[in-house]
């Protein structure tokens, strides 16, 4: 499977962004989907994750409350709807998938996007 994600840009701390990955082939709804980060000199970590179904869902300590991980298997995508935002969610932002579980490391998962640029000033 092929990840595109997009959405990501410049925004003011407090303020929102969505962003949205595509994947390409055959049996999407059968991967769990997650997003993960990469901020400057830091390791990638992990973000949020939803399951198959989309019943299931896990979050970083991090983010929780402000952000929603969505999906819609009918059009190969998912989302990551973030707010409040804050300077330290500043990062390169990555779709990855995976059909083992909600995984939180990224060796647990075997596909993965480009990245998108998120950058919020202060």
């Amino acid at each position: 499977v092929q990840l595109q994600a997009s959405g990501g840009g410049l925004v003011q701390a407090g303020g929102s962004l969505r962003l949205s990955c595509v994947a390409s082939g055959r049996s999407f709804s059968s991967y769990v989907m997650a997003w993960f980060r990469q901020g400057p000199g830091k390791e990638r970590e992990f973000v949020a994750a939803i399951y198959w179904s989309g019943g299931r869902r896990n979050y970083a300590d991090s983010v929780k409350g402000r952000f929603t991980i969505s999906r819609e298997n009918a059009k190969n995508s998912v989302y990551l709807q973030m707010a409040s935002l804050k300077p330290e969610d500043t990062a390169v932002y990555y779709c990855a998938a995976n059909v083992r579980g909600l995984l939180t490391t990224p060796g647990g998962y075997d596909y993965w996007g480009q990245g998108t640029q998120v950058t919020v000033s202060s």
